[in-house]
């Protein structure tokens, strides 16, 4: 995980502008036409009997109860079969609060969905900012990124990433479950809990892993050594080409093989590693 400048005021500037625009959506008429309009625009015009199928399923893809299966097959296969507990825990986190930072926005914002009479899957209540399958998109994106930013797929995964994220926002307006804003939002408001996370993960939890005695279990020293061989570069490189057990390409790896060897405040001379 990526040590972010700044990463403190960045998440609350984020938020608030997410709030912001959450708020004025809602309770403002300088939004809601032009959000109700795009979304009659996409559903006019792009709705057939099979794309329904199609958006629906997407949209089932990345509900609640296939996101809780999601993430635990995701982090148990990093924990039980690749045997990177440090990824794997950063992983959920990254996941778990990114997706779950919406419940704060839409109790805040209380945005009613949009009419029902739209919706090919009718939801009720004040819980239309932000979308929460949107959110769980962005996490996923994240999470898989920070898994292979330094190795030479990056690229391929954040532009998969982009493109589910789009796919799951525009699956949502097509249902009629969500406005245009409440998917942006959802974009701002994962963004921001996830930059907050990545502060608190090499201030607070990083150091403290190895407090955690289940992970040793599951080779959290072995992956701690092979840290330290990486940042000593002596390398063994995974054969996937991303970081194993004993691979050279950890997304967490560096951040966290240098904290320990440097102590509580090394993480924050290791600023680089986050631009």
């Amino acid at each position: 995980m990526p040590y972010v400048r700044h990463w403190l005021r960045n998440s609350v500037l984020l938020f608030a502008v997410a709030i912001a625009l959450g708020l004025v959506a809602a309770h403002t008429q300088l939004i809601q036409p032009h959000d109700l309009d795009l979304d009659r625009t996409i559903q006019t015009g792009t709705r057939t009997g099979w794309l329904n199928d199609v958006m629906l399923g997407v949209s089932y893809l990345a509900s609640p109860v296939a996101g809780v299966v999601i993430l635990a097959v995701w982090t148990g296969w990093l924990l039980f079969v690749r045997r990177t507990p440090t990824r794997a825990v950063a992983t959920f986190l990254v996941v778990a609060v990114g997706w779950n930072s919406t419940q704060i926005a839409k109790a805040i914002v209380a945005r009613n969905r949009p009419p029902r009479q739209f919706s090919l899957d009718p939801e009720i209540g004040s819980n239309s900012f932000p979308s929460g399958h949107t959110a769980f998109t962005v996490a996923v994106a994240v999470a898989a990124y920070f898994l292979f930013r330094d190795s030479r797929h990056r690229t391929k995964v954040a532009v998969c990433g982009v493109l589910a994220v789009c796919l799951v926002a525009f699956s949502r307006m097509y249902i009629g479950a969500h406005y245009p804003t409440d998917t942006l939002g959802s974009v701002l408001v994962a963004g921001s809990a996830i930059l907050f996370l990545t502060g608190i993960w090499h201030a607070w939890l990083l150091p403290r892993l190895h407090r955690v005695p289940l992970l040793d279990r599951f080779g959290l020293e072995r992956e701690q050594a092979a840290l330290e061989a990486a940042r000593g570069g002596h390398t063994e490189p995974g054969a996937n080409g991303t970081y194993g057990a004993h691979g050279a390409h950890s997304p967490y790896g560096q951040q966290g093989g240098r904290r320990r060897a440097a102590g509580p405040q090394g993480g924050r001379h290791r600023r680089h590693a986050g631009r």
